[in-house]
């Protein structure tokens, strides 16, 4: 079996493929089949997801390229790019992962949203499609190689401010809890 805990660079030649729909995408650890048929074993930090277009480097030097598996999948469109801009408003205010396309948006199957766009306006239908939906302004996941956020602060910015140590650019955060004294 394969095993792979790190990232190659982004275009690199692969010699094999991992097509995952995102739900699976977004574990960041766990044994898969690689469309070849042999076995591939992955762990990275938590919060990593995989992306569309993503290269693995396994510790035998062996590439495997990423791919988004087709899904089903909800396509909203609209009359015009306000209205659509105000489906993705609605989309994003519920935390949905949205993939955003030429026109449309894309997510996964909900029928309670789904109603929602429809009484806004917009014309919403089932479709089959790679889903690869946006990963958020502070990146996607916790590498720099492969289209991740380049964001680092420098050491100088470090050292003269506490505040700038923190890197948006490796997924979600939650500060440590602090516990304060009062006197």
């Amino acid at each position: 079996m394969l095993f792979a805990e790190s990232f190659a660079a982004a275009g690199a030649p692969a010699s094999d493929r991992l097509v995952l729909p995102y739900d699976a995408r977004r574990k960041s650890r766990q044994r898969v089949m690689l469309a070849s048929g042999e076995e591939l074993g992955y762990v990275f930090p938590a919060g990593t997801v995989l992306r569309h277009g993503d290269r693995l480097l396994t510790g035998s030097g062996r590439v495997v390229a990423v791919e988004a598996a087709p899904e089903e999948l909800l396509e909203v469109r609209a009359a015009d790019s306000l209205q659509l801009t105000r489906a993705a408003y609605h989309l994003g205010n519920r935390h949905v992962p949205v993939q955003l396309a030429e026109g449309c948006l894309r997510f996964q199957p909900d029928h309670v949203l789904a109603e929602m766009l429809i009484g806004l306006g917009c014309l919403v239908e089932a479709v089959q499609a790679a889903f690869d939906p946006e990963g958020g302004a502070y990146g996607s996941h916790a590498h720099a190689a492969g289209g991740g956020h380049a964001y680092r602060p420098s050491r100088e910015a470090t050292a003269a401010s506490p505040r700038a140590a923190h890197d948006p650019g490796h997924g979600a955060h939650r500060s440590p809890a602090k516990i304060h004294e009062f006197k």
